[in-house]
C-alpha cells in the first residue's frame, strides 16, 4: 500500500501527491501535498511493526517539546499505520546553528535530570523495540537495555563471534570503571545529524525520538560518532562549557556509542562498520592466551 493510500484510508482525502524523500533508514517517508492546506511530513513502514510504533515516536515528540523545551514538529496525526508531521526545514550550515543546538542539547539535559533511569513505556529505535524498564542503577540500565540487549539478533551473532560477545559481556561489568556516576536526563536518544532540522525561523528542532532518562552523553556520543558536519564541532566546545563537562569526555565516547553500533548492527544488512568498531571497543576485554 502506497503512502497515499495510507493517508486516503486514515481520512486525509486532502492528500493529492506524496513525493517521496530519503535521508532515513528505517522507514518509507514522503511530502504530501494537500488542497488548502499546507504540505505535510508522512512516514510509514513498508510492513507495520506494532500498533505503538507511531503513537511512542509522537509522544517522545511531545516529551522532548513539553519537558526539554526542544522545539519539534507538530503532530497532525499518528496511529498503528502511519505518522504524518509538520513539515521542517533543512537546517543551514553554520557555526552559529550548531551553537544554537548545544544551548539546546544542555537545557534539556539539565532541566530534566530523573532519580531513576528508563522510561513509562518501551518504545522505538528504529525497527527495534527500545526496552525502557525502571532501574536505579545506570550502570545495570545501560548494560542490560542498552547493550547486551542485543547479542541474541541474528545479525549481531552472525556478525560477532562467541569472544567478541563474552568481550563485551566482561566491558558491561566493568563500567562503573569506564565511565563517571552520572544522573539520568531525558535524551532525545537517536540524535545523529539527520534528526536535526530547523523551524521556518532558523532555529534547531529535532525529529526521530527514541527518548528515554538516561545519560546525557548517550545523545552527544550519537552526534560525536556519526560524521557530523565541520561546523558542528562548536556545538561540542559550547555544550561542554555550558554543562561544565570533563576534559575526559572524548575518550568515553566509542563505549557508549556502542548501544547504537549494535542497534544498527541488529538491523540492517550494510552495518555502515558497526561490527568493526565494536570489536574494537572490546578488544581490550577480550581474554589472551
Amino acid at each position: 500500500m502506497t503512502l497515499l493510500e495510507r493517508l486516503h484510508r486514515a481520512g486525509m482525502r486532502e492528500v493529492v501527491t506524496v513525493q517521496p524523500v530519503t535521508g532515513g533508514l528505517a522507514a518509507l517517508a514522503g511530502i504530501a501535498t494537500r488542497r488548502a492546506a499546507p504540505p505535510v511530513f508522512v512516514k510509514a513502514f513498508a510492513d507495520p511493526l506494532a500498533d505503538d510504533v507511531f503513537v511512542a515516536e509522537a509522544e517522545g515528540l511531545a516529551a522532548l517539546r513539553e519537558l526539554g523545551g526542544v522545539a519539534t514538529p507538530e503532530v497532525v496525526l499518528a496511529d498503528q499505520d502511519l505518522l504524518v508531521l509538520s513539515v521542517l526545514r533543512a537546517r543551514p550550515r553554520s557555526e552559529v546553528f550548531w551553537e544554537q543546538v548545544a544551548h539546546l542539547l544542555a537545557h534539556l539535559h539539565l532541566s530534566t535530570t530523573h532519580p531513576r533511569f528508563g522510561w513509562h513505556r518501551d518504545n522505538w529505535l528504529g525497527r527495534r523495540r527500545q526496552i525502557n524498564t525502571w532501574n536505579d542503577d545506570g550502570f545495570a540500565f545501560f548494560a542490560e537495555h542498552r547493550l547486551l540487549r542485543w547479542l541474541d539478533q541474528p545479525r549481531v551473532e552472525a556478525a560477532l563471534d562467541a569472544e567478541d560477545r563474552a568481550a563485551l559481556e566482561r566491558l558491561c561489568d566493568r563500567l562503573p570503571d569506564l565511565l563517571p556516576v552520572r544522573p539520568a536526563c531525558l535524551t532525545h536518544g537517536d540524535l545523529w545529524a539527520q534528526n536535526v532540522l530547523a523551524t521556518a525561523d532558523g532555529q534547531p528542532a529535532l525529529i526521530d525520538p527514541a527518548v528515554s532518562y538516561t545519560w546525557a552523553e548517550v545523545d552527544l556520543a550519537h552526534v560525536w560518532s556519526t560524521s557530523p558536519p565541520p561546523e558542528a564541532r562548536r556545538m561540542f566546545e559550547v555544550y561542554a562549557e555550558l554543562t561544565s563537562l570533563d576534559g575526559d569526555w572524548e575518550t568515553r565516547m566509542p563505549v557508549i556509542q556502542l548501544r547504537q553500533h549494535l542497534a544498527v548492527l541488529a538491523q540492517f544488512d550494510d552495518d555502515w562498520g558497526a561490527a568493526d568498531q565494536i570489536r574494537a571497543v572490546v578488544a581490550p576485554f577480550r581474554t589472551r592466551s
